[in-house]
């Protein structure tokens, strides 16, 4: 195959020589076919593999071609998604051994839409049990590697998607996100990735309920990509009201600005006693930002929008903990939990256990402070256009399987630090339904990849996603990991 943009280049690009003839979908499919039985065996990236169903869609889309039909801007385009999407007549677990069993009848709507624009979707990439951690391993499909550092993980929960972006065995991913679950996979890997404003694109097929299921607090779905302009794509071919919103509401996501000059650039760094970040990673996100004001932004590194963040964390990790708790099994348990714990037990334990087994009231009291948060955060984009801040504490960190999850410990510059602490970098954006991009940003002296996020106002998806590009093209964005 003679394909320049291939294996690492931008979906947009392969996108673009497929409906000129440059390469056949079936070809392209192949190829990355080939590198996922090289690579795929040391990765673990993919997990469920539907090569058959894609080579039937490859060749029905090169027919479709040969004729002058093109089904949509992504027609014969390889492309992969989350193992937590509904692929029909494939498995959906969410890591849970019990659901090995389970087959999906239809595609989730995200899918079906990424379908309908032309894409070829030839299998689904490995998550953590029930999408709840740092790192992607679970009793189903096993432990998956970063490209960069098999004794690392790739993040968590979209670990598998980045991965398979990483090292080039997929075009094109998509995910989701409650707690950086598409953000910090995306900086741990070094690619690209988009958590959107909630509810933009409906998660319909993306859920453990029966279907059709109700739209989850805070969580989103979102691509993870090698370029910015692969972002925009595909979030635009996927934003929509599903079908019970649909005959009244209408998203118009706004242009981006057009110039790096003048644009007003907070910069959060760094928030010593609450969520540390590691040196390694906070020079490089500095570096991005003087680069902005060298080309012409305006760049404030004081500025801070008008809220306690102690008080935003807590918010977040209300809603967060009880959002994900509602989902568990063993929820009896944790009430029982709860009922054992002293009134004067504020340990980190007992105030999650609380969140966990929050009442309808702390539930309704939590959503009213974050109400709160909102206005002060589109006070604060008033004055500044977009803000730029960490999403992982730290590079990629070596596994960590040990039990309970909460005792783990990440090392902070030196220190080791709560497990879960760098939480607080993906619910300044979570909470308030911010839209947030993560790109790539360099390298660690180690040889990592660092990966900031961009925020901005609700709606500001192509915002965000623009900055991530115009940032590649001043300091560089994604590159390969050695040996792909």
């Amino acid at each position: 195959m003679n394909l320049k943009t291939f294996p690492f280049g931008s979906a947009t690009a392969q996108a673009a020589a497929l409906r000129k003839g440059q390469v056949s979908s079936v070809e392209l499919l192949k190829a990355y076919l080939a590198r996922v039985d090289r690579f795929n065996p040391a990765l673990n990236a993919l997990v469920v593999d539907d090569r058959k169903a894609a080579l039937n869609r490859a060749r029905a889309a090169d027919r479709a071609l040969a004729k002058g039909e093109v089904w949509g801007p992504l027609h014969g385009l390889p492309m992969t998604v989350k193992e937590s999407f509904d692929l029909q007549g494939q498995p959906t677990t969410w890591g849970h051994v019990p659901r090995k069993a389970h087959v999906a009848t239809q595609d989730a709507l995200a899918v079906q839409r990424l379908k309908a624009a032309g894409a070829v979707v030839f299998g689904k990439s490995n998550v953590p049990l029930n999408l709840a951690d740092f790192q992607s391993y679970n009793a189903v499909y096993g432990t998956t590697n970063n490209p960069w550092d098999l004794t690392r993980g790739p993040g968590g929960s979209s670990g598998g998607s980045a991965a398979m972006v990483a090292a080039g065995l997929s075009a094109l991913e998509y995910g989701s996100d409650i707690g950086g679950s598409i953000r910090n996979p995306a900086a741990y890997c070094g690619v690209y990735g988009h958590k959107s404003t909630w509810c933009i694109v409906p998660k319909r097929g993306h859920t453990l309920a029966p279907q059709p299921g109700a739209e989850a607090d805070l969580s989103v779905i979102g691509p993870l990509a090698r370029s910015a302009a692969d972002l925009s794509l595909a979030l635009k071919l996927t934003v929509g009201a599903d079908d019970l919103n649909a005959r009244g509401m209408v998203y118009r996501l706004p242009a981006p600005p057009r110039s790096v000059k003048g644009l007003r650039v907070a910069v959060w760094l760094d928030e010593p006693t609450i969520a540390p970040v590691d040196d390694s990673v906070k020079q490089p996100i500095e570096a991005a930002a003087r680069a902005l004001a060298k080309a012409g932004a305006k760049v404030d590194f004081k500025a801070r929008p008008a809220f306690d963040p102690l008080h935003a964390h807590r918010v977040y990790l209300m809603l967060l903990q009880s959002n994900l708790a509602a989902r568990r099994a063993d929820f009896a348990d944790l009430l029982a939990a709860r009922a054992r714990l002293r009134d004067d037990d504020t340990s980190d334990h007992a105030m999650a256990l609380r969140a966990s087994t929050a009442s309808y009231k702390e539930v309704f009291d939590a959503n009213q402070q974050r109400e709160q948060l909102r206005w002060a955060w589109h006070d604060f984009f008033g004055r500044h256009d977009l803000v730029l801040m960490p999403i992982t504490a730290t590079a990629a960190f070596p596994h960590d399987q040990s039990e309970p999850m909460p005792a783990r410990t990440m090392r902070i510059n030196g220190i080791d630090r709560p497990y879960f602490g760098q939480l607080f970098w993906a619910g300044l954006a979570t909470a308030p339904f911010l839209p947030s991009t993560v790109a790539p940003v360099g390298l660690t002296p180690g040889g990592l990849p660092v990966g900031l996020q961009i925020v901005g106002p609700e709606f500001a998806d192509l915002s965000t996603i623009w900055l991530a590009g115009e940032l590649a093209r001043l300091i560089g964005g994604y590159q390969p990991p050695p040996g792909y």
